[in-house]
Formats: structure tokens, sequence, C-alpha cells
């Protein structure tokens, strides 16, 4: 027969430092009702996972801009095992694409790659932006290699250095625009109705299962659509290029 797991337990010092937050505002939160009281042996109160989890969210709750008040409407209202799956719930937007993409290189190897020299001002521009940060004075960090990568092989194809640099944050613009639109619909057709409904604990694992779904699918139909109108547009610059080069030799 095998053994239960320990229970593991914190002091409200212990439970604080791991919540990274004062023992006053644990005590506080306690007070409020935020936290179940703890258990206690002799005058000493026993912290669980269950009230660490719970002083997390309220702590990244408060940090997304929510005020003390919604947080604890939110939380009185809401079963026991909310917290936690709630804590789940915002990983799992903020772990999609947040995969570490940095990258150490040469500034040699860096320099083949794009076809420009090292002291190109790119690299100074680059490093301004946050694209990249010198390690030492041979090595570079990429700060996400998946789009410096190929803007570094877009200018060694013929790409200006500075449209690719500039193009960066014009795209980023952008998409931030299209996947802020994008959560919005999920949150009005599939977590508004969740949580409208209580929180179901047999529907939380649903949940998670629709949101882990559509993020792939979400980022496949941007990356199709953008392949279809970026070939539209080279199609219309090269019509109007022909025709310019036509009305020019009659």
């Amino acid at each position: 027969m095998t053994a239960a797991s320990p229970v593991v337990e914190f002091t409200v010092a212990e439970l604080a430092e791991r919540a990274k937050m004062t023992v006053r505002n644990v005590r506080a939160y306690s007070t409020r009702g935020l936290i179940a009281p703890p258990r206690l042996e002799g005058r000493t109160g026993y912290y669980s996972n269950e009230h660490l989890q719970r002083l997390l969210l309220i702590r990244t709750l408060l940090n997304r801009g929510f005020t003390l008040a919604a947080v604890e409407e939110a939380l009185l209202n809401s079963p026991d095992t909310a917290p936690a799956v709630a804590l789940d719930l915002i990983n799992i937007f903020e772990s999609t694409g947040n995969e570490d993409t940095t990258e150490v290189m040469s500034w040699d190897d860096l320099a083949a790659l794009s076809g420009v020299a090292p002291s190109h001002p790119m690299f100074a521009k680059m490093i301004e932006s946050g694209l990249l940060e010198p390690v030492d004075d041979d090595r570079v960090r990429l700060t996400n290699a998946g789009v410096i990568r190929p803007g570094a092989m877009a200018v060694s194809l013929g790409l200006s250095p500075e449209h690719v640099v500039e193009i960066v944050p014009f795209m980023h613009e952008h998409l931030a625009a299209i996947s802020s639109q994008f959560v919005q619909h999920v949150s009005a057709d599939i977590t508004q109705p969740f949580l409208d409904s209580g929180l179901p604990a047999e529907q939380w694992e649903e949940l998670f299962t629709k949101i882990n779904a559509l993020i792939p699918i979400a980022s496949q139909v941007v990356l199709s659509m953008f392949g279809s109108t970026l070939r539209e547009a080279i199609e219309v610059e090269i019509g109007l290029k022909l025709k310019e080069l036509a009305e020019a030799t009659d």
C-alpha cells in the first residue's frame, strides 16, 4: 500500500514569502475572508497550498488592474477550487507564444546571416528597440530569434535593413490588435457564459480544452490570411509597375 504524500504547510511568514507579499497583507486578506483561516496548532497557524493559490490569484488580479473590491467579490462568490483553476486559465493565455525564443550568437554569425557588416547602423537600431542585447564584445542575444533570423535573411535577399527594422513594430501593433479582438471574442462567447453559470467544477476541463484548441486555430488563420493578402499585394504592386513601364514606353 502506497503511503499518502505529506501535506505541505507554511507558517504565515513562509506563506507570505512564497506569495511575494507582506505578512501584513496576508493577515489583511484573511481578515476580509479572502483566504480561509489557518489550521491552528497551539498559537501557530499553518497554511496549505490552497491558501497559497488564493493569494497568488489575488496578487495576479491586482497586478492586472482589478480593484481589491472586485477581487473580493469574485473570490467570495466562487467555488473553493476556483483560484487554482483561474490561475491555470491565466497561465494558458500568458504561456501561449511565450516560449523562450532567445538565442545567443556571435556578431560575425549575425552579420553573415544578414549580409551586412557588424558596424551597420541597423544593429544599433535593433539594440535600441530591444531586438538585440549585447552579451560581450563578441556575442549578442537575439531576444526573439523567430523574428530576427528571418529578418536578417530578408536583408540578405535584398530588403533594406532600415525597412526590415521599421516593419517589426508596425507588425507587432497590428497583431496585438488582432489578438486583443480574438481574446474579447473568446471571453464573450466562452469564458463569460462559464462565469455566468457559476463556475461549475465539471466544466473547467472543457473550458481549458476549448481555449487550448482555439489558440493554434487562430494562429493558423492569421498565418494563412497574411500569406494570401501578401500574395495579392505583390500581384497588385507588380501590375502597377508593369503599367507604369508600359506607359513610359508609349
